[in-house]
């Protein structure tokens, strides 16, 4: 396919499904219409681009994908999944559209929103019109066009003012590949009224489906509104299979005293790329930005995030961890930007990588832009491997080999773990962390 051809094959994937999309609502069409017409204008990145420099963005876009179609999970075979849904109310989303059956809303408080874009835009369309289009962010990045032009629905939830939500809301997004190469589109829009208190929980998983094992493109795009002095923490868990291609584009945007908390752990797909906007709009508005990445044979994990401090007195934390085992490759891109008029901003940042082979690579990029004055910013970056003297103590004591690596790497990803907001949640990214590092570890001293 000439790279010419790449566009065209979107744009015919769009006209295809014209009949489908006859009986949509009129302010959905409109997004959908300019959206593909951006897409369109901006093409594909090229490998020249600045932001593309380690990631080739024709690996993602040169696929036959296909719009995925609708597809079935069982209840059964959701459990199987081994998700923490018993933890609060959830919305599952099977490629991209929702399911009832799957879903409970038990639990939930009084007045708060949780469902799908379809079911809003027939019972209250006003509130969902602003959040229909790209986000501000990413409006000259064509994959982010490209999930509002196709995405069959979306989940939608707001939680009211001075709301404070007792158990976390989980929204799961289920892959069902089919036997060709498939595209799935989730999206989501989540706002925390002024004074709220919440937690989100934000899955991606593969399941097997009855199609068997095509590859399957998860182009994800998420919009986050922190109030006035409410506190909103967000966690996304990226557990896809390895046949899978994850790409996410997240916008939060914090007001005046608010403060986002945001967890990313990226484990699953072959190639995973996450990109990550905080707005600090507000006076006082703070954000943490918490994250891991384990990447093993052949994974490809490209991590990108942007702190914009717009007003003054605005504080950011970021702290990022890569572990890269065998012949794997992971970057960081992070860029702290602070404007002319966020005076008394205090911004840290920090990327650490541990190498577990010596065929993993990392490229880190910690980045500060300043235009203000009077500000407190620091950014810093590690690369490095286990310590030799700490093996040697720990082998001398009994454990074996993998016992000490996995003993050393678990210290080493705990301040991310263990910052988790629910003990379920906690124990399995601990216990998928443990299993693909042992499994790498393994093989790398089987070779």
């Amino acid at each position: 396919m000439k790279p010419v051809d790449l566009e065209r094959h979107w744009m015919e994937a769009f006209a295809a499904q014209e009949a489908a999309r006859a009986d949509e609502p009129a302010r959905l069409a409109s997004a959908r219409g300019a959206a593909i017409a951006r897409f369109a204008e901006l093409g594909f990145p090229a490998r020249r681009h600045e932001e593309w420099k380690y990631t080739n963005p024709e690996r993602i876009a040169k696929p036959p994908w296909r719009p995925a179609a609708a597809a079935s999970v069982s209840p059964a075979e959701l459990a199987a999944l081994g998700l923490p849904l018993e933890a609060g109310p959830h919305l599952v989303f099977v490629n991209g559209r929702f399911e009832p059956a799957l879903s409970s809303l038990d639990g939930l408080e009084p007045g708060v929103v949780a469902g799908s874009f379809r079911t809003l835009l027939a019972s209250d369309p006003d509130r969902l019109a602003p959040h229909l289009g790209v986000a501000e962010p990413f409006e000259d990045r064509a994959f982010a066009a490209l999930a509002v032009a196709f995405a069959p629905d979306g989940a939608f939830i707001a939680v009211p003012r001075d709301a404070a939500l007792a158990q976390p809301l989980l929204v799961v997004f289920v892959g069902v590949p089919a036997a060709e190469p498939s595209a799935a589109h989730p999206r989501l829009v989540a706002l925390a009224g002024p004074g709220s208190r919440a937690t989100l929980i934000e899955i991606y998983v593969t399941a097997a489906g009855d199609a068997g094992g095509g590859a399957q493109l998860t182009n994800a795009l998420g919009e986050i509104a922190v109030g006035e002095n409410a506190e909103l923490e967000h966690v996304v868990l990226a557990l896809e299979a390895r046949s899978a291609t994850h790409l996410a584009h997240r916008h939060g945007s914090v007001a005046r005293d608010g403060r986002l908390t945001s967890h990313g752990i990226s484990l699953g797909a072959a190639l995973a790329r996450h990109d990550l906007v905080g707005t600090l709009a507000g006076a006082g508005a703070a954000c943490a930005l918490n994250g891991l990445y384990v990447a093993a044979d052949g994974q490809h994990v490209d991590i990108r995030t942007t702190v914009d401090h717009r007003a003054p007195h605005g504080a950011s934390r970021e702290l990022y961890k890569g572990v890269l085992a065998g012949k794997s490759r992971g970057i960081f891109n992070g860029k702290v930007l602070v404007r002319r008029d966020a005076q008394k901003t205090d911004a840290q940042q920090k990327n650490d990588n541990l190498l577990l082979s010596g065929e993993a690579e990392v490229d880190s990029k910690p980045q500060l832009e300043i235009e203000a004055d009077d500000v407190r910013c620091s950014h810093g970056s590690t690369i490095g491997q286990l310590d030799a003297d700490a093996l040697f103590y720990l082998r001398a004591r009994g454990l074996d080999s993998g016992e000490a690596r996995g003993l050393l790497t678990r210290a080493f990803t705990a301040p991310i773990t263990e910052a988790l907001p629910i003990a379920a949640l906690r124990e399995q990214v601990e216990a998928e962390v443990r299993a693909r590092v042992a499994a790498a570890l393994e093989r790398a001293e089987a070779a």
